[in-house]
């Protein structure tokens, strides 16, 4: 009989579309991301949370479901917290829908405690612009902690990007020293871009070394792992490729620490695509599950299958459109469904160079 492993994502919802749990859910439950004898690491429940799309407060906010969505044979259980439910993602001109605060959260976490239902191996949060909620999320982690201290809780650290070469907050400033205090010490995994991984460190990056420093200045917060999803440092390949970077700590069992970097060159889409951050963190918690001790790898099969799922998405979002004219936001909803074999067993397209 399989080991059951188990998510609790808290993540925002869409009618239409993948973003947050929607995004999340579906490479989760895939068979090929947790079948295999590899498979080392014990099986946890994610908290998720919105996309990096920013969005404004709404207010009437009736409590969103709790939603159990159950795994295929082989893939995780994903008991998943809808913390907001909107018609669609808003980078549409318009959507409609409810908010979900810290004390609902709360109620649907009281409500598994009393079903001891509340076991879970991986917590996966993201995006968030309410510090209550964040703090009630930290809380959440805490508790579950205790109850199984091999628990790993994944966060995308989602607060604002860099346009232009300027970077820019899309949620409220007092976030951040609830991330930097709470929200990071208790982490294990951390994806933050260049401008999150800045603002947590406190330090700028304009080089490689920089960003190396950095990720060490993350390490000694907490996290083992950290990934550095997206920068603007130049690429040898020319200004079309974006360079990644991520760093695991490994023990030995001497008890030695070993440390390994790595970076990846991506292709960059010129298109703007919304839940992508959601799918990358999913993904990077199911194939680290995979392979823990080896983040080339992990990486190599996440950023591998992103490339495919956006290049599929553009395609077809461009022969929508009609040649010569720009996709909107509805064409350009990730081809999820239609990626589901690149998503389970990804073609290795980018190489992770370790440093």
């Amino acid at each position: 009989m399989e080991e059951e492993c188990r998510v609790l994502s808290i993540q925002s919802h869409v009618v239409r579309g993948y973003v947050g749990n929607r995004a999340a859910t579906f490479p989760l439950q895939s068979p090929a991301l947790t079948a295999g004898s590899e498979l080392s690491r014990p099986c946890v429940r994610a908290l998720s949370t919105p996309e990096r799309h920013p969005s404004p407060p709404l207010t009437a906010l009736p409590p969103a479901p709790l939603e159990r969505l159950v795994a295929q044979v082989l893939g995780f259980e994903v008991d998943a917290v809808n913390s907001v439910q909107f018609s669609n993602h808003t980078g549409y001109s318009h959507w409609k829908g409810q908010v979900l605060n810290s004390d609902e959260l709360h109620e649907l976490y009281d409500g598994l405690k009393l079903n001891n239902v509340s076991k879970y191996d991986y917590v996966l949060t993201g995006y968030t612009r309410d510090k209550s909620f964040l703090a009630m999320v930290v809380d959440i982690v805490r508790e579950l902690k205790q109850q199984s201290p091999r628990l790993v809780y994944v966060c995308d650290p989602v607060m604002g990007d860099k346009w232009n070469g300027e970077g820019s907050m899309y949620v409220p400033e007092d976030l951040l020293p609830v991330y930097r205090e709470k929200v990071v010490p208790v982490a294990d995994i951390i994806t933050p871009n260049q401008f999150e991984a800045e603002l947590l460190s406190g330090r700028k990056i304009h080089s490689q070394e920089e960003a190396l420093a950095v990720m060490d200045v993350l390490h000694a917060m907490g996290p083992d792992t950290v990934v550095i999803t997206s920068s603007d440092l130049p690429s040898p390949r020319g200004s079309n490729y974006l360079i990644a970077l991520g760093s695991q700590r490994t023990r030995a069992p001497d008890g030695s620490v070993v440390t390994q970097r790595i970076r990846m060159e991506m292709c960059k889409v010129d298109a703007v695509f919304v839940g992508t951050g959601d799918l990358f963190a999913a993904m990077l918690l199911a194939w680290t599950h995979k392979h823990p001790n080896n983040l080339k790898v992990a990486c190599e099969k996440t950023v591998s299958a992103m490339h495919h799922v956006l290049q599929r998405t553009i395609k077809c979002a461009k022969a929508r459109a009609g040649e010569g004219l720009k996709p909107s936001p509805a064409q350009l909803e990730l081809r999820m469904v239609q990626s589901k074999k690149d998503i389970e067993n990804p073609e290795i397209v980018v190489q992770a160079t370790v440093l």
